[in-house]
């Protein structure tokens, strides 16, 4: 009975379910190449696509075995994004001069990664949203345009999010 106990006991720990986050991989195995087009835009931040799918693309290849590329004719799967809006307003004022002295960025986007050959959609996020914020100088001759370090870091942060949301099917 000892024994019986013990080998039902070690048959429910050893099918508990867990793996190690960052391992798994649920898209199906036919998919071996991403495109990744550039996003369309429809708010008037200069880059910000190019920006976006550039910090994805870097992402896919450092952190997968896909191949990547831009055309979405030769690839198996196709990620596709938006840019839906671009919103960037003071969040803090300098006590002195009454000047802004920190920005939040949000930038919205609609991202879909469809199977190429069957239209199945493997991943989609009708709106998904990202912030950054970043301090402006108070001192206008030591003025440095922060702005473009900020969305770069916001690009960065998406793409991690989005690859892991890709591979963990979140």
């Amino acid at each position: 009975m000892r024994l019986v106990g013990a080998i039902v006991l070690l048959l429910v720990n050893a099918s508990c379910g867990y793996h190690v986050s960052g391992k798994a991989n649920l898209l199906p195995k036919s998919v071996q190449t991403i495109a990744i087009p550039a996003f369309t835009n429809i708010t008037a931040r200069y880059k910000l696509p190019e920006r976006l799918a550039g910090s994805l693309t870097r992402e896919f290849i450092s952190r997968t075995r896909y191949h990547i590329t831009a055309d979405p004719t030769t690839a198996d799967a196709v990620l596709r994004g938006s840019v839906l809006r671009y919103d960037s307003y003071v969040t803090t004022f300098d006590p002195v001069t009454n000047r802004g002295s920190s920005v939040q960025v949000n930038v919205t986007l609609k991202l879909t990664l469809v199977e190429r050959v069957t239209g199945k959609v493997l991943f989609e996020r009708p709106s998904m949203e990202v912030r950054e914020r970043y301090e402006i100088a108070t001192d206008q001759r030591a003025y440095l345009e922060e702005s473009d370090a900020a969305v770069d870091r916001m690009s960065r942060d998406l793409a991690r999010t989005v690859v892991s949301a890709v591979l963990e099917a979140w």
